[in-house]
This record gives structure tokens, sequence and C-alpha cells, in this order.
């Protein structure tokens, strides 16, 4: 039974052992404490554990949480057990206390382990071993303590106890030899499963790889086939018509050029130029700044989207119309005359006001353009299209998509029933910027979505046969990615299943270069700032296409 407990501290190099017979014991830095422990790794003192005998165990019933106790490596918990070899150590420091129990022997109850014919031997061998001084007194005590054991048992015993000792050994290499053949046929077994496992996952992994493919192949159709309709829902509304009208100004005095004589040169005010095809009027015998004749001016329309920030992307002759109008360089060559941009203006979906165009700038080689309209002002329904300059989906045969505003209010008004169209017709004549302003009134401006496929391409240019037509230039190129692979430039004359567009990446450098943050580069406490158009740019949107 115990009646007391010992405690064998270690701190440091500092041992030492104490012994405690207390029912209740306290072990911490207070001052208090049964046991005190002084230690600078503690600001405050308190005790750390406390013991109490319960039924001859000592438990513990409380300690100091603050102090990080484990005992034998494991979080200390109240009422367990402290038992012999226990180690608690404290927290961090080099602290330990091993604990080892008393115990007494009861007085009124006794046994006799020891036979009284072997007692006298290992007297004897006790005394023979105290007898010699210089020889190691545990060795000899064992050796004399063997030798008088086996003289003392019997023959028999040690017969049978060899016998037994040989059958141990016979079994014991009996089964070593039944395990180990046991454990070669398994291994083998398994090496076979292992075998078999590997071709069924090899199978397993070529079935999985063309279920991949098919799956892929499924999902790349499934979304070919309902790509113009996501990339319309998703980015229709960031698709504008551009409308504008420019005159012609004598390049010395700025003044408005005008016809001699309006009943004598066929185009009428705001008559678009001669159709794709058709051999160009030639201009009047000479324009003039003075008279009453007719002022020289020409409106268009085309096609730009929206990419962020404001900034509208479009083509660059469909900002600077005139250039690719022979009979116009005519007239500027032969009058001394340069355009001028009297309007500019763009129209959203969904968005009954024009919003004003400032042109940022153009590209001197690729026929790409970029303009701004007010960050402020673009209304929230207007997405910002996604552009993607490396995807895989600019490949031959890959589906593309576009959308734009061929033949502008013509198309337009083809959506229309047929009387209300004669109406609009009556009504606004052969104005186009009074037709296209009453069609965003009435919420009409939609954009025409073709699909197709890429027919060819080069490094700078995308060939494909989704259809487009005149004021269709500047219209995005949608690849299988959803995102914006080119921008519809121009189209084949003599086969109209042929349409070509310049790569992203040319108007991505074009952005850049006018100010232009990518909305992932926008950081979000960045304020957008609305920006000047270049000094020397008046640029307008055309009606190639």
């Amino acid at each position: 039974m115990a009646v007391g407990i010992i405690i064998h501290i270690s701190v440091g190099s500092e041992r030492r052992t104490e012994f405690f017979s207390d029912h209740r014991l306290s072990i911490g830095s207070d001052e208090m404490c049964d046991l005190q422990i002084h230690s600078n790794h503690f600001e405050h003192k308190s005790a750390w554990i406390v013991l109490e005998n319960s039924d001859g165990v000592y438990r513990i019933i409380d300690f100091d949480p603050a102090v990080g106790l484990t005992i034998n490596g494991k979080p200390i918990r109240r009422y367990i057990a402290v038992t012999d070899g226990d180690v608690i150590n404290v927290g961090e420091t080099d602290i330990s206390l091993s604990f080892f129990a008393i115990e007494q022997k009861p007085s009124m109850i006794t046994t006799k382990r020891m036979d009284a014919a072997i007692a006298p031997f290992i007297a004897d061998a006790a005394l023979e071993s105290a007898a010699s001084p210089k020889r190691d007194d545990a060795k000899v005590f064992l050796r004399e303590f063997s030798r008088e054991l086996m003289r003392e048992i019997h023959w028999t015993t040690k017969a049978i106890a060899f016998v037994l000792a040989a059958g141990f050994i016979t079994g014991i290499v009996y089964l070593g030899y039944a395990v180990s053949s046991e454990l070669r046929a398994n291994r083998q077994q398994a090496e076979q499963h292992r075998e078999t496992i590997a071709k069924l996952e090899e199978q397993l992994g070529n079935t999985s790889s063309q279920i991949g493919e098919l799956d892929k192949t499924n999902r790349e159709l499934i979304r070919s086939q309902s790509l113009a309709q996501n990339v319309r829902v998703d980015y229709g509304n960031g698709i504008c018509l551009i409308v504008g009208l420019y005159d012609l100004v004598d390049r010395g005095s700025g003044k408005v050029l005008r016809y001699p004589d309006p009943s004598q040169y066929g185009p009428t005010q705001l008559e678009p130029t001669p159709n794709e095809g058709e051999a160009p009027q030639g201009p009047p015998q000479s324009l003039t700044t003075v008279g009453g004749g007719s002022p020289v001016e020409y409106d268009f329309i085309g096609t730009g989207f929206h990419v962020g920030g404001g900034y509208i992307v479009t083509n660059r002759h469909v900002l600077q119309p005139w250039t690719e109008d022979d009979l116009v360089k005519q007239m500027m060559r032969t009058s001394n005359g340069r355009a001028r941009v009297k309007k500019l203006v763009i129209y959203f979906p969904g968005v009954p006001q024009p919003f004003a165009l400032r042109v940022r700038d153009t590209s001197s080689r690729e026929d790409i353009a970029v303009a701004s309209i007010d960050p402020a002002a673009v209304p929230l329904q207007i997405p910002t299209l996604p552009l993607d300059p490396d995807s895989q989906a600019a490949t031959i045969g890959k589906t593309v998509v576009t959308m734009g505003y061929p033949s502008g209010p013509d198309r337009l008004l083809a959506m229309v029933e047929d009387e209300e169209a004669k109406s609009i017709n009556q009504r606004f004549g052969n104005s186009r910027q009074n037709l296209i302003n009453f069609l965003a009134q009435s919420m009409k401006i939609v954009p025409l979505t073709t699909q197709g496929a890429i027919t060819d391409l080069d490094s700078r240019r995308i060939v494909h046969d989704a259809k487009t037509a005149i004021g269709g230039s500047g219209a995005p190129l949608f690849g299988q990615s959803g995102k914006v692979i080119g921008v519809n430039f121009g189209v084949f004359t003599e086969n109209t299943a042929s349409n070509m567009a310049v790569p992203i990446r040319f108007a991505i450098d074009l952005l850049r270069r006018s100010g232009w943050v990518p909305p992932d580069e926008v950081q979000p406490d960045q304020s957008t700032q609305s920006s000047e158009a270049n000094s020397n740019t008046t640029v307008a949107g055309p009606t190639s296409r």
C-alpha cells in the first residue's frame, strides 16, 4: 500500500530527490508550495500542480494551464493518477519532475517465498561474493548463484528442461520455415495481383483518355453550337454603332468647300459614297469657298466595341472614311482641301442617347483605331468585351462569331414591320442621321450576329466566312474561347463568303499606347480618368465594308 511518494526534481544541471507522505501536495514557484522551484522563466508565482492521495494513489486535482505542463509528452489533465516512472515537464523550460511510489509490506501477513533447501546456497553465494572485494560483486554473485542452482536441480529436471528446450527450438524453426514459405507464396500471389491491377489500370487510363477526348469534343461541339447565342447575350450590348459626318474645307483658309452649281453635280447633301464595284463619278470642274452652292458633306457609319474604361476599338477607315473614297481624295487634290469631322457619335443597344466619340490613336500600318467616350458616362449595362491575343481559338477550322451593323439603317429597318418601315422612311427621308437617332430612341439599335469558321490566316490577317458587309467594319471577331480574337476590316468583293480581320494583339498594342489599362490590371481604388484626344487627330467613321 502506498504511504508516500518520491519526486526526483531536475532543474538544468541541478538534481534533487525528495520524499513526501502528505495527503495533499503542491508544487510550483509560489512560496506557499510544499515543493518550491525557483525559475526565471515565469513572471508570476503560482502553484503549478496540486496532488492529492486518494485510496493510496496520488492524483492531479488542479494545475495552472499557463505553465504548459505535459505528462509523459502528453497534455496534462485533472484527476489522472501519477504512477511509477511518470515524468512531468514544465513548458519549454528544462524543469522535469519524476515520480516514484513507496510501498510498505503488511505487518500482519507474511508469505514464504523461498524454499529452505535453496536459501543456504544463496546465502553462501552472497558471502563468497562479499569475501572477494577486488572482483565485480554482481558478477561473482551471479556466477556462484547459477552454479549452486545447477547443483541443486535434479538430473531428471535437467533432462526434461533439455527436451522442452529442444522441442521449443524445433517448433520455432518449423514455425519460421512455415511462415517464410507462406510469406513467399503470398508475395508471389501479391505480385501477380499487382501485375493484373497494373494492366487493368492501364486499360482504365486509356479508356478514361478516350472518354476525356470524347467529352472534350462534345463540349467543343456544344460550345460551338451555342457560341453565337452566348456572346450575343453576354456582350451584345457592348457593340456600338458609329455615326459621323464630315465635310471638306480649304487647307489654307479653313473655309467650307462648296459645289459651284448644285444643279449640275450629282451627289446631294449627306449622300453616301458610290457603291463598291461602281466607277466613281468625276468631281466638279472646281470646288469653291464662295457662293451659295451646297457644301461637300458626307455621312458615314461603322461598328466598334467597348473594351473597358470608355475605350472603343474600331478600324482606321471607319474613323477616316475619306482615305478609302477615291472620289473624295480626288476632290481634295484638285481643290487643295482636307477633311474635317463635324460630328462623331456612337449608339449602344438599349441606350437611347448617343455618346460623343473622341479619337485617341490610329495605326499607320494595320487598319486599327482607338477612340474613347467619357468613362463616367458609360452605362452600367454596357459590358467590357474580353480580349484574347494568345488563344488557340485563332486556328483554321475553328468557329468564330462576329457582331456588327452591316448595311447600317437599311438592315435595322428590315427588322421592323413593312408599314412601320414605310412610315419611318416617309418621315425622315434621306437623312440617315435623323433616322438612326429615331431608331435609337425606339430601342431598335441591335447588332447582327453571324457565325462561321476560320478559313485561312497568317501573322497579320484572319480570314473567315462569318457574313458581314458595309457598316460591319470594326466589328469584333469572337473565337471559340468566347473572347475577341480579331477586328473585322474588309470583305472580298468577289467572294462574299470571305472576310478579313486584324488579330486583336495589334489593337492591344495601340490601346496600351493610348493609356488603356486592361480590366484585370486596374487596382480597386484606381479611379477612371477621362483622356483627352490628340490635338492633331481628326477622324470619323466610315461607310466601308
